[in-house]
């Protein structure tokens, strides 16, 4: 089965080459194509927004990412790439939720974006809390490796 997806606009930002950390401190602007411009109508009421994408600069290895240590850290455990958020991935799929800073006529601008310069954007989604926000536990290597991302 052959999936094709299209990109509706491209990330822009100063981020150049890819990272693991410090993410939140980027503000990067989702540029849109002008066929889906409209779309934007009404994303000024939410404060947040998922963001889907394509991982276009990711390397998938299967034998060195399908189980790897996040971040590739000593610290970490030995978990599957399904256990984990890590870039390098078997679909090049991305997705984070991000702050709103500001929605204008062709753009978004958001901040915590984990994604460089030039990355496609498939999609926007608002953020639900009803839907994206649950009572959930993670393992506590998730906290320590999460310290110092954002």
């Amino acid at each position: 089965m052959i999936i094709e997806m299209e990109p509706i606009g491209y990330v822009r930002n100063e981020v150049k080459d890819r990272k693991d950390v410090s993410w939140g401190e980027d503000a990067s602007s989702i540029i849109l194509d002008e066929e889906y411009i409209s779309g934007l109508k009404g994303l000024e009421d939410f404060s947040h927004v998922n963001i889907i994408y394509h991982l276009d600069k990711a390397k998938y290895e299967k034998d060195k990412h399908l189980q790897r240590r996040p971040q590739n850290r000593d610290d970490m455990p030995l978990v599957g790439i399904f256990s984990q958020r890590g870039k390098d991935r078997p679909n090049r799929i991305g997705i984070t939720s991000v702050k709103i800073v500001s929605v204008s006529e062709d753009r978004i601008v958001v901040e915590g974006l984990d994604a460089v310069d030039g990355t496609p954007v498939l999609d926007i989604k608002p953020y639900y809390p009803v839907y994206d926000r649950k009572d959930a536990s993670v393992p506590e290597w998730v906290d320590r490796l999460m310290e110092h991302y954002f």
